[in-house]
C-alpha cells in the first residue's frame, strides 16, 4: 500500500500556523496526523509546499521518492488539513476495504480522503498537490459517505475546536495503545523508561473527567495540580505551583508554569512563568514572559470572531483565546485580547489589540510597530538552538528567509505603514 499526505491550496488559511510548518504536523488532541498515518504501515510519499519539502525530508525519515521506483497500490491519498482524530485509522481502513473501486471521501468539492486501486494511474516521478488532484478529478471516483467525526482544519480556531472535541478519545487511544502503568487513579506514565518522569511533592490530580499522560523524562515540580484530560510530552517540566487543566496537550522539550487551560503547546516553547494561557495554540520555540495573560472570552459572552492578517472570521466558540505563529516572544506583562494570531518571529510588548504580522516588533500600545529583519531572527534561531543542544542546520536558517518572503504581504497593520 502507497500512502500520500497531500497539502492543498487551502493550507495558507492556517496562517500562521503553516507558514514554517506542514499542515500534517500540526498536533491537536496531543496527536499528529502523522502519528495516525503510521499505523497503517504503508509506504509514505509526503506533498509539501516547495519551501518544507528540503526539511521535511531531512526530519521525517523513510519517505517515498521517485528515485525508489514504482508507487506500489492500492494508493491512499489524503488530505493533510484532516483533523487528528484517533478514529481516523478505522475509518481510512474501511475505504480501503470498500466493496466499490477508486472510491473517495469528499466534503463539497474538497477532497478527504481518496483510494486508487490502480498505482499505476500516477506518473513514476515524485507529483505537486495540484498534479494529484487534478488526476483524482479525472478519474471521476465514486463518491462515498463520510463519517460524521470526519472533519478539515480551515482556520486557526478549528485547531482549539477539534482539539477539545478530540481530546479524550485520543489520550484512550494513547493508553490503549501504549504501554502505560497506572501509578494513582487516572495517571498513566511509560512501564519501562531508562528515564521514568520526576514527580514532586504535594501533586494534586484530579482525574474525573478524563486520564492524565506523563511521558518519559517529565519533571513535575512541587505543588502541581493537573486536572485531566491532560498530556505531558516527553522530556517537558511543569514548574512548581503550576495549574494545568482541562484538556491541555504539551508537546516535547516544553517548560510550563502558571496557570494554562485548554490549549495546545508544541515542542520546544516555553511558558514557565506565572500567567495565565486559556483555549490557545503555541507554535514551536515561542517564548511567554513573565506575567503575559491572554483573553478567552469576551466580557459581553459572546462568540469570538478570531482576527487574523488574512481578516477575520467567526468562530463559532464562546471561549477562544490566542494563536501563537514559530519562534514569536512575549514581553514581561504582555496582555493579549480575545481571539489575537500573533505572527511567527514576532516580538509583542504591552497590550496585543490586533492581529499581529509576523517579523515584527509589535509594541502598538507605546505607538511602535517596527519590522524585524529576517538576519536577526537567523541568529536568534542560532542562540536559541544553542540552549538546547540542538544544531541550526542550512534549512533552518533558510526556513526563516522563506517564512519572511511568504509573510512580506502582512507587514501593513490596520492600513498604517510601519513605523518607527
Amino acid at each position: 500500500m502507497h500512502i500520500i499526505i497531500f497539502e492543498d491550496n487551502f493550507v495558507p488559511f492556517l496562517y500562521p500556523v503553516t507558514i514554517g510548518r506542514a499542515a500534517f504536523s500540526i498536533s491537536v488532541g496531543s496527536l499528529r496526523l502523522l502519528n495516525l498515518v503510521h499505523e497503517l504501515k504503508g509506504e509514505l510519499e509526503l506533498i509539501v509546499r516547495p519551501h518544507l519539502k528540503e526539511i521535511i525530508h531531512l526530519d521525517i525519515p523513510n519517505i517515498w521518492t521517485a528515485q525508489q521506483g514504482k508507487r506500489k497500490g492500492p494508493v491512499l491519498a489524503i488530505n493533510a488539513r484532516t483533523v487528528p482524530d484517533a478514529n481516523m485509522v478505522a475509518i481510512w481502513k474501511k475505504l480501503l476495504s470498500s466493496e466499490m473501486p477508486n472510491c473517495i471521501y469528499r466534503n463539497g468539492t474538497e477532497i478527504i480522503a481518496a483510494r486508487l486501486d490502480d498505482a499505476s494511474v500516477l506518473p513514476d516521478q515524485d507529483i505537486g498537490s495540484a498534479q494529484l488532484l487534478g488526476l483524482i478529478d479525472d478519474l471521476k471516483l465514486q463518491d462515498i459517505p463520510v463519517p460524521k467525526s470526519v472533519a478539515l482544519l480551515n482556520h486557526p480556531s478549528d485547531i482549539i475546536r477539534h482539539h477539545l472535541r478530540v481530546f479524550n478519545n485520543n489520550i484512550e487511544y494513547r493508553i490503549k495503545n501504549g504501554d502505560y502503568l497506572e501509578i494513582k487513579e487516572g495517571v498513566f506514565i511509560p512501564r519501562e523508561t531508562n528515564n521514568p518522569p520526576k514527580i514532586g511533592e504535594f501533586f494534586v490530580s484530579d482525574c474525573r473527567n478524563g486520564p492524565i499522560i506523563i511521558e518519559s523524562g517529565v519533571d513535575i515540580g512541587p505543588f502541581c495540580f493537573i486536572r485531566g484530560p491532560v498530556y505531558i510530552g516527553p522530556k517537558s517540566k511543569v514548574i512548581e505551583h503550576a495549574a494545568i487543566k482541562d484538556d491541555v496537550a504539551v508537546s516535547s522539550i516544553c517548560k510550563i508554569g502558571g496557570e494554562v487551560e485548554a490549549s495546545v503547546v508544541e515542542p520546544y516553547t516555553n511558558k514557565q512563568h506565572h500567567g495565565f494561557l486559556g483555549h490557545s495554540y503555541l507554535g514551536s520555540w515561542v517564548n511567554l514572559g513573565a506575567g503575559t495573560c491572554n483573553s478567552d472570552l469576551k466580557n459581553s459572552y459572546n462568540e469570538v470572531c478570531m482576527e487574523s492578517p488574512l481578516g477575520k472570521h467567526r468562530s463559532g466558540m464562546q471561549f477562544l483565546g490566542c494563536v501563537i505563529g514559530d519562534y514569536s516572544k512575549t514581553a514581561i506583562n504582555t496582555s493579549l485580547f480575545t481571539g489575537k494570531t500573533i505572527g511567527a518571529c514576532s516580538m509583542n510588548y504591552g497590550f496585543v489589540t490586533t492581529a499581529v504580522p509576523s517579523f515584527v516588533n509589535y509594541a502598538r500600545s507605546f505607538g511602535q510597530i517596527t519590522e524585524i529583519p529576517v538576519e536577526v531572527m537567523v541568529a536568534t534561531q542560532a542562540r536559541m538552538f544553542a540552549r538546547r543542544n540542538v544544531d541550526q542546520r542550512l534549512c533552518d536558517s533558510q526556513l526563516l528567509y522563506d517564512m519572511y518572503e511568504l509573510t512580506r504581504h502582512e507587514r501593513q497593520l490596520a492600513s498604517e505603514p510601519l513605523s518607527l
